[in-house]
């Protein structure tokens, strides 16, 4: 699933180096914003996200940061519920494995589906409530990714645009059957059915990164619900990452996403690592629950960007 990315121009990525020549990195800091809107049109915001950097330090140089996205579905509050048990129980569980990292992730997942299905089989309210989960840990100048569902992550290198996750969606199924196009999908009427969801079953097949992948500096990572890309296509997001800082770009994103219409729940966790020179320029990370309406029009793009190569 991850064997290669996708991105906004014709160039293919650099090859992995092999671990055993990999070059120093020079030091960085990640600095990290997280951002949710109800959107326009919903009265409850069934998205939840979370950055986590623990205060034990041997336990960051084991485990690394996490910064995760969830997306509720379901009645009466239950999404709400499904993503705020899934944040909670991944990053728990995850930090307190005794498990590789790799292992310890995919684990924090299937826990978290066991609670979610159990928890709406034994309340009738909640019945069908699921989420989608999307987690990014950074550790050792190296990322390490795992999703269900179509919360997507993005990765922003030498000002082009990789997908590094893959929907696990109805149309993208299409999509990667030939059916129909990536540009049918964008306005398909089933493109917010999704095949893959923690707690709608009792077991969940977690989509896991093989392995690490090797960061550089200047890199940028995107964590974000569907609220966001369903109203701002890729190559609009690409311009207003490369042209704010995080903070800034994590409410312009959002922003033009109500711009759009704003039809559901809009979540975004944007981390960008920057040279230690230029940290403290930069600002400190940043968690911010709930973004209220933004004065002005949203940020017009002012870079030119090729169309998607999907």
């Amino acid at each position: 699933m991850f064997a290669r990315w996708k991105k906004s121009r014709q160039e293919s990525p650099k090859k992995e180096r092999d671990t055993r020549s990999r070059r120093v990195l020079p030091a960085y800091e990640p600095v990290v914003c997280v951002q949710t809107d109800v959107g326009c049109h919903r009265e409850i915001n069934e998205d939840h996200a979370r950055y986590i950097k623990p205060a034990d330090p041997d336990l960051v140089a084991r485990k690394g940061t996490l910064l995760i996205v969830a997306d509720g579905m379901g009645g009466h509050a239950a999404g709400e519920v499904a993503s705020q048990l899934a944040v909670d129980i991944i990053s728990h569980r995850y930090y307190q494995s005794r498990h590789e990292p790799r292992r310890a992730l995919k684990e924090a997942f299937e826990e978290a589906n066991r609670v979610i299905h159990k928890q709406a089989r034994e309340h009738a309210i909640q019945n069908g409530m699921g989420t989608t989960a999307t987690v990014l840990v950074l550790q050792h100048g190296e990322v390490l990714f795992a999703h269900v569902g179509d919360s997507r992550l993005y990765l922003i290198r030498d000002g082009h645009l990789y997908t590094l996750s893959e929907d696990h969606s109805l149309v993208m199924e299409m999509v990667r059957q030939g059916l129909i196009t990536a540009t049918e999908a964008r306005n398909h009427e089933d493109k917010n059915v999704i095949l893959r969801a923690l707690g709608t079953k009792p077991e969940v097949d977690v989509a896991v990164a093989p392995a690490p992948l090797e960061v550089q500096p200047s890199d940028q990572f995107l964590v974000c619900s569907d609220g966001l890309y369903d109203m701002v296509p890729d190559e609009e997001i690409l311009v207003i990452m490369l042209d704010a800082e995080p903070h800034t770009a994590c409410e312009n994103l959002i922003a033009l996403a109500k711009k759009r219409g704003g039809h559901d729940n809009i979540t975004v966790g944007l981390v960008r690592l920057v040279p230690d020179a230029e940290a403290d320029r930069a600002g400190s990370a940043r968690d911010t629950r709930e973004v209220k309406a933004l004065p002005g029009d949203a940020p017009r793009p002012t870079r030119e960007v090729k169309p998607l190569d999907r």
